[in-house]
């Protein structure tokens, strides 16, 4: 019989590596240890958030409390089937839960508690369908593109070589506005490519580039909008276009901006993620800069299409800055979402910092 020599094994490297998230509370049920993946489903790093309460990691925590004080008075394993977790600093989230005793060193008693998401599977399924989707939306529009240009191209020349023959300046007035049309279509083509050039890459602060977007949304006509920064500063630098990334983000808070009519609080929040997936793609670090607004929230049907060119609520919408927004993002290998309900819309923009 083979012999497994689990003694040479890191056990504390292998509780980092798992994807499953394990915490380990006190009999005063406060936080003792928690692995990579519990810092990425909390939102929060484990040197903030060990030796807290319960109730200051989770708001809803009457039930978590619950089962870990009965755990540590009967020894006994309790595994509870998708339970909410209402977060301070993150999105609620459904979890599996199992609650088991252990002995800490010292000798006292404790609960190790792990977390499996119930949606995470759907989440990064839906992550990949969007990613295909873009990627499939991009080819579709170049083909589209080159298919439009080039009889437009030829009809605004057209128009210049019949605006040469023509003397008379009413008859003039109809080429110029053949011609002026045709330029108009160019341009909402090349804006539905969007920007043909390679991403200038260098290090960058990301909260310079969302402090430039907030001034910059504020001289506008933000003078009715309040802005909240919730900055994680030890975010390390990212390696982005400043130019690309700054313009996805503008994109992103002024259509939060025209969906309050400019009156609301818009939050712009950054945390590091840890052993995240972008699709089915993990990363080591990752970066999540959120911008969340408390307006009216997206209708769910409209919030699947939200990233597809041309799809806008609005009347005097393109419908563009959305799905540009997205392409610039996917060119940094990165991915944005959208989570939304009445009283609070939030997109997320995710960045791998490897």
């Amino acid at each position: 019989m083979p012999v497994n020599h689990i003694n040479n094994i890191n056990c504390e490297q292998v509780l980092e590596n798992l994807s499953t998230a394990v915490m380990v509370f006190d009999t005063r049920l406060r936080l003792r240890y928690i692995n990579q993946a519990g810092e990425v489903l909390l939102a929060h790093s484990a040197r903030h958030a060990c030796d807290r309460s319960v109730h200051e990691l989770v708001a809803n925590a009457g039930v978590l409390e619950e089962h870990l004080a009965t755990t540590i008075t009967t020894g006994q394993v309790i595994v509870q089937r998708g339970c909410l977790l209402e977060l301070p600093d993150a999105p609620s989230l459904r979890v599996n839960c199992t609650f088991t005793p252990v002995i800490e060193p010292n000798g006292e008693s404790a609960v190790q508690v792990e977390l499996r998401l119930v949606d995470h599977q759907m989440r990064l399924e839906e992550d990949e369908l969007l990613i295909n989707q873009q990627q499939a939306t991009r080819v579709l529009l170049r083909g589209l593109a080159h298919e439009i240009k080039n009889p437009l191209g030829g009809l605004r020349g057209a128009a210049q070589l019949l605006e040469r023959e023509i003397s008379s300046p009413e008859l003039r007035e109809y080429t110029r506005i053949i011609i002026g049309e045709a330029d108009r279509l160019q341009v909402l083509i090349d804006r539905m490519l969007g920007p043909n050039t390679m991403p200038q890459l260098r290090q960058l602060n990301i909260h310079e580039i969302l402090e430039r977007v907030r001034n910059l949304v504020q001289v506008e006509d933000g003078k009715e909008l309040t802005f909240v920064s919730d900055y994680d500063p030890s975010l390390p630098e990212l390696t982005a276009d400043p130019d690309q990334l700054e313009q996805a983000v503008l994109n992103i808070v002024r259509n939060a901006r025209q969906a309050m009519d400019g009156k609301g609080i818009i939050t712009m929040r950054t945390r590091v993620q840890r052993s995240f997936n972008i699709g089915m793609r993990r990363y080591r670090l990752v970066a999540q800069i959120q911008i969340i607004d408390n307006g009216p929230g997206i209708d769910e049907e409209l919030r699947r299409k939200i990233f597809f060119p041309m799809v806008t609520s609005r009347s005097d919408g393109t419908g563009l800055g959305l799905s540009i927004a997205q392409a610039l993002i996917s060119r940094h290998e990165g991915l944005i979402e959208c989570d939304s309900k009445p009283g609070k819309t939030t997109f997320t923009i995710l960045l791998p910092l490897e």
